[in-house]
């Protein structure tokens, strides 16, 4: 995580949830036909990758995050 996140008045970082393309995937996951969605951080930097739209932003309440969708 970046040492300046962008936070919200709470204090809570704020992270981005995108689905990642085709060519965005990890080595592992290259090849499948799944649907992947990352967490990204305010920099850009890739925080986590999951399977599911719904986990991605449970995983970022879970670590007191405050997540976004990005189309």
């Amino acid at each position: 995580m970046s040492k300046t996140p962008f936070t919200q008045p709470n204090g809570r970082p704020i992270v981005y949830v995108r689905e990642l393309a085709a060519d965005e995937m990890p080595d592992a996951l290259r090849g499948t036909t799944a649907r992947y969605f990352a967490v990204h951080d305010a920099e850009g930097n890739r925080l986590a990758v999951t399977p599911d739209r719904r986990i991605a932003f449970a995983l970022a309440k879970q670590n007191d995050m405050r997540p976004l969708s990005v189309h």
